[in-house]
């Protein structure tokens, strides 16, 4: 029996996980991180360790491989112990032994355990689905100029357009109060000097707001905006009573979006899965099945043959009833 499956089941679940007679892998979970040098980052995970010393024999590995085989807990403890023979004879023939997903443990020259995690699997579940990115580097001062030189053109553009358009009435003004000079003196010259100020403020005024739009605009302009995207109330989101009694799921994947999560749904149906969409749960995230079972047993068999032919990694979560 090789129990690393179930031992790695354990580890999306609880901090602990002991295995009678060999030691314990331990689980703290590491914030997301950021790498300046690369300009990556790696959402938050699940660092593994192993304890040699706790040996105790918990039950919680025991329980699980009992239910999930449907067999005894005493089998399981018995089939534990073989398992964990195994692993020591093979330590000292070979001096290491790999737990497929969970890490590499050896023996140095003292004869002391040393584990190497596996990198490659993140054991939290809040991140599944979740992987890392690169993200280009931004150049402030390429932006900045680019921004200057649209926001000048603009405003000159626009101060010609409104000196094109108020021209007219300009002189339609200066000829009436340079006749009103020739009659009222004094008078007409303070009238039309209020008359210049007015239209220079309402052309200042329009210039000022046509540069603020422009600046938003090149601040907040996004290059290929991702087409807008109408979802629909799919019946597989909806639980039947039928659902709820199969509390052994085969988990596809996790989204943040719920438009990319009925994209996967959609192509698990298409490849002929009994596939189910969940809703949103406590962690923000839109879960995909490849498919619902009653039993442990019944749901082991598919894992396999899912794991064989499409994902390697696939794993059951057991829900709580």
């Amino acid at each position: 029996m090789k129990i690393e499956t179930y031992i790695g089941q354990l580890l999306y679940r609880y901090q602990c996980v002991t295995v009678p007679g060999f030691g314990a892998f331990l689980t703290e979970i590491q914030s997301a991180q950021l790498n300046e040098n690369t300009n990556s980052f790696n959402p938050p995970k699940k660092l593994i360790s192993f304890n040699s010393h706790l040996k105790n024999n918990d039950g919680l590995l025991a329980n699980h491989i009992a239910n999930a085989e449907k067999t005894s807990y005493g089998f399981a403890v018995s089939a534990i112990a073989f398992e964990v023979l195994s692993w020591q004879k093979t330590l000292e023939e070979d001096g290491t032994i790999n737990l497929k997903n969970i890490g590499e443990i050896r023996l140095n020259s003292e004869k002391n355990i040393i584990f190497t995690p596996n990198d490659q699997t993140n054991y939290l579940a809040s991140s599944f689905g979740l992987s890392p990115f690169i993200s280009p580097l931004i150049k402030k001062e390429v932006l900045e100029r680019k921004l200057e030189e649209v926001t000048q053109k603009e405003t000159i553009a626009l101060y010609e357009d409104e000196e094109t358009r108020s021209s007219n009435p300009f002189l339609k003004y200066a000829a009436i109060f340079i006749l009103g000079l020739g009659i009222t003196g004094s008078i007409g010259y303070p009238l039309y000097q209020n008359q210049i100020d007015s239209k220079t403020l309402v052309v200042e005024s329009a210039v000022q707001k046509k540069v603020e739009n422009k600046i938003q605009e090149a601040t907040f302009f996004i290059q290929n905006p991702l087409p807008a995207v109408t979802l629909s109330v799919d019946s597989a989101k909806v639980e039947s009573p039928e659902a709820k009694l199969m509390p052994y799921h085969i988990m596809a994947g996790a989204f943040r979006s719920e438009a990319n999560a009925k994209k996967a749904y959609d192509q698990l149906i298409k490849d002929g899965y009994q596939a189910r969409m969940l809703g949103e749960n406590k962690h923000g995230l839109f879960p995909v099945l490849y498919g619902s079972y009653a039993t442990m047993a019944e749901a082991t068999k598919a894992q396999k043959e899912i794991q064989k032919v499409e994902n390697p990694d696939a794993w059951i979560l057991v829900e709580n009833l």
